[in-house]
């Protein structure tokens, strides 16, 4: 039912409110501007060097971005969060009580969850992350 890797099982009587998915057409996004920046930035290294081929630096980019983009594609899609009537349930056994969130902000495609004792969690590459993130805190208004 819950893989334990990507989703954390609801507590007996914690009624689940929504899942968090991340979207893939947000997550292809991600990687080609890192892609892209990672590769602007090598080449200027190189270019600023003296190094006779600058374009090494866009080109390795573009390959080292893409191909860890595309191994660890699968594994970053199957992350879930779930929002419960009492906490946020994310990959791995991670359990944030909605009392014990000091506050949400959104950092791109990612919201960050910060925890009173200074824990910070990144739900990813979702396609709407400031109605996750307004989710999440109407949610601790009521918990």
């Amino acid at each position: 039912m819950f893989d334990p890797a990507t989703q954390t099982p609801p507590e007996p009587g914690e009624a689940a409110l929504v899942r968090f998915f991340p979207d893939r057409a947000t997550y292809v996004r991600a990687h080609i501007l890192l892609a892209f920046v990672g590769g602007l930035a090598a080449s200027a290294i190189l270019a600023l060097t003296g190094n006779p081929h600058p374009w090494v630096g866009i080109v390795a980019a573009v390959l080292g971005v893409g191909l860890r983009g595309a191994y660890l594609m699968k594994e970053e899609l199957a992350v879930v969060w779930t929002l419960t009537d009492r906490a946020l349930l994310g990959p791995g056994g991670r359990r944030v009580a909605l009392d014990k969130i000091r506050l949400t902000r959104k950092l791109g495609s990612a919201v960050q969850v910060v925890t009173l004792t200074g824990d910070k969690h990144l739900v990813k590459f979702l396609a709407d992350p400031e109605t996750v993130r307004a989710r999440i805190e109407t949610s601790r208004g009521t918990a």
